[in-house]
């Protein structure tokens, strides 16, 4: 059964990797690179900060440092522990694969899938009660994971585990956010408290 999951995630990866374009390549290369989507980060802290103080925008800057730090050590722990190759590293799938990029380390899991993911969603569980379509901003992890498949440097099942443990994380953060929110009685600028 394991075997059988393994093959049709390969195939899978062949099938979406070859949709590529050379008119896309440039724009995927390009957006696989988290600097690059800096406008987007930029509109999130404008939209934060019309919303919540600055003490709370503070504390929510070190939860996601903390996050990022855990998701990357834990993603590195899997990775070589697990030691899958990526596709592009595989040289069963690589002569099927339309390759425009190198990778050397592991590919199971995503860690721009469970970044992306868990500090999107840290993010939502606090913007959602003053934005109606703040759910929108999940296009970036959505997106953003999906140019690895693209690039052939992860496997669809490395991009799904990844978001599996980043939204996991996601929520343990956000629920350690709204514990020193609350504990701290940090305001938002109605004055009220925001995360009871």
């Amino acid at each position: 059964m394991f075997e059988n999951l393994i093959e049709k995630d390969q195939q899978l990866l062949i099938y979406l990797n070859n949709l590529g374009t050379d008119f896309l390549d440039p724009i995927f290369m390009y957006i696989t690179h988290q600097i690059n989507w800096w406008p987007f980060f930029l509109i999130l802290i404008f939209l934060l900060l019309k919303k919540i103080s600055l003490k709370q925008f503070g504390l929510l800057v070190l939860i996601l440092t903390v996050f990022f730090v855990f998701t990357d050590q834990m993603t590195n722990l899997v990775k070589y522990s697990v030691d899958r190759l990526r596709p592009v590293n595989d040289p069963l799938i690589e002569p099927y694969l339309r390759v425009l990029r190198k990778a050397g380390s592991p590919s199971f899991f995503s860690g721009h899938a469970s970044n992306s993911s868990g500090s999107i969603l840290i993010i939502f569980l606090i913007m959602k009660r003053y934005y109606k379509y703040a759910w929108l901003i999940f296009f970036f992890p959505l997106i953003f994971a999906y140019t690895r498949i693209y690039l052939a440097l992860h496997y669809p099942l490395d991009i799904l585990c990844g978001y599996i443990f980043g939204l996991s994380s996601g929520f343990l953060f956000y629920f350690i956010f709204r514990y020193f929110n609350n504990k701290y009685r940090l305001t938002d600028k109605q004055q009220k408290n925001a995360f009871e």
